[in-house]
């Protein structure tokens, strides 16, 4: 199949990129031909280095600017050929839907981030994913019809990003909490840092190690040098790839107060963390409803603390969360995620199109 993929930029440190970069790859490596337009980024050479060519569309959302994304796309879509349009945020998907009907090629839609006012805008899609069943509960409130929603849920092991990365484990002062986010407040840092400081007054043996960056950087950084625990944190900054330091982790901690479904998750069982996370959108579901990770209630540093206590004083128990991250990780796998998509795709397509598409996809098994 010829796929378009449309999304705003491919630069790192953004989740739907990631997931979008992740999948493109994985459907190249499945035979099929795969495009990117976008306004560019980082994983431009990677994009180039599995088979697929790029092409540049500007999503700057000023008036002029939009009208030439318009031709450019157009473009983009009559050179491709392709047969799918799969659209990953807002912009690409309302550049993208006048083009498609006008072509006549299905618009797929993503929904990486529901709780944008402006994710009602991907119902445009003839066919829309959601990252997780809460995403997709969300777009059905939104006016979004049943029959148009599937859920794939994300999962990134196995993925073309991760190829050549360092298996070495971070040296970490043990016993090991680590963060791995974006610093801004929906990923709920200053709860941790809260969490932390009433485990540091009875278990000050522990370290939390923070990677990332964001607006809230500075904030976060003043925050935790006021707190007691300060000697027990260390922020590490933005880190191209922080897998080595969820390797080195005994715990990685999720305390997001939303989070349609986050890759890091996938990352952290991959690792075999022991994982805690809070019981908001995709977090459950990525950790198995609790099967695979601990779940506490968003907002709340004290039953986060509790619950850091009981394995930090109980190092029997962070092992076994470790062997319990495992639950299903097969699931997790990019090869999962893109043949999902890949029903999804014929699912839009005619019913003629779609079994003469599958047809065609199928490996040659004669000799």
């Amino acid at each position: 199949m010829r796929i378009l993929h449309v999304l705003n930029h491919t630069q790192r440190l953004n989740g739907h990129v990631h997931a979008a970069v992740d999948l493109a790859c994985a459907q190249a490596a499945q035979g099929h031909e795969v495009f990117v337009a976008s306004g560019g980024g980082d994983f431009d050479g990677l994009l180039h280095e599995k088979g697929i060519k790029t092409f540049t569309v500007d999503h700057n959302r000023k008036v002029l600017n939009l009208l030439k994304a318009e031709v450019r796309l157009l473009q983009a879509l009559r050179k491709s050929r392709a047969e799918v349009v799969h659209a990953h945020m807002m912009t690409s998907a309302v550049l993208a839907f006048p083009i498609s009907k006008l072509i006549g090629v299905p618009l797929i839609t993503t929904v990486h981030n529901e709780f944008e006012k402006s994710a009602t805008l991907m119902g445009l899609g003839k066919r829309v994913i959601a990252v997780s069943d809460v995403v997709a509960a969300s777009m059905r409130r939104r006016g979004v019809a049943a029959s148009k929603l599937a859920v794939v849920l994300n999962g990134t092991i196995g993925s073309a990003r991760s190829e050549g990365r360092s298996e070495v484990p971070a040296a970490l002062h043990k016993p090991s909490i680590v963060f791995v986010g974006g610093l801004h407040p929906r990923k709920g840092l200053p709860d941790l840092l809260q969490a932390v400081d009433i485990l540091y007054q009875s278990s000050p043996n522990f370290h939390l190690y923070i990677v990332g960056d964001g607006p809230f950087r500075q904030d976060y950084e003043l925050m935790a040098s006021q707190l007691k625990c300060a000697p027990a944190v260390t922020f590490i900054g933005p880190a191209k790839d922080p897998y080595p330091y969820m390797l080195g982790a005994d715990i990685f901690v999720l305390p997001s107060h939303a989070d349609p479904a986050p890759l890091v998750l996938s990352e952290a069982r991959e690792a075999a963390c022991a994982v805690v996370g809070t019981k908001v959108d995709g977090i459950p579901q990525l950790l198995e409803q609790g099967e695979a990770g601990i779940l506490v209630p968003p907002k709340d540093p004290n039953a986060l603390a509790q619950t850091l206590q009981q394995l930090i004083e109980t190092p029997d128990q962070i092992e076994l969360w470790k062997q319990r991250s495992q639950y299903r990780i097969d699931y997790l796998t990019i090869d999962r995620v893109a043949r999902d998509t890949m029903q999804v795709y014929l699912s839009a397509l005619s019913r003629q199109t779609a079994a003469t598409t599958a047809n065609r996809d199928q490996p040659n098994t004669t000799g």
